[in-house]
């Protein structure tokens, strides 16, 4: 009843930060959905805005910006590294590494690469994806 009268009255934008349009497009690109239901859409958009504010909240809890008083990309990354409700997003907030550190690693994968037999390939490949 309460979301009936949110939508009747208008405000259902206003109970929620992110945009919606934006959502139901990110949720219209996944091939196995046809429809969204109007709730549907509403509850994706608050359970994802209450995740995230979740997130920053723990993050920063746990994390070393509270000395500065600030949210760091670093305490986001260490919380997806070392927090096991956040594990899973650990490909899309890597910890930071400087970019000489990086080509070192990838030549290093490339010289490994040479010393590998043929059916090692497969998972070469997938390394150099991530």
């Amino acid at each position: 009843a309460e979301m009936a009268a949110a939508r009747l009255s208008g405000t259902e934008n206003r109970l929620v930060s992110l945009p919606l349009s934006r959502i139901r497009v990110i949720m219209k690109s996944s091939p196995e959905v046809s429809s969204i239901n109007q709730d549907a859409l509403f509850l994706t958009a608050k359970a994802t805005e209450l995740f995230v504010q979740y997130l920053a909240a723990y993050s920063y809890k746990h994390g070393r910006g509270k000395e500065k008083n600030a949210l760091t990309y670093t305490d986001l990354s260490h919380t997806a590294e070392e927090c096991e409700t956040f594990q899973f997003l650990a490909d899309i907030l890597p910890k930071k590494i400087l970019a000489s550190k990086y080509l070192k690693m990838l030549e290093k994968e490339k010289r490994d690469g040479e010393v590998r037999e043929d059916d090692d390939q497969g998972e070469e490949e997938e390394d150099e994806d991530e």
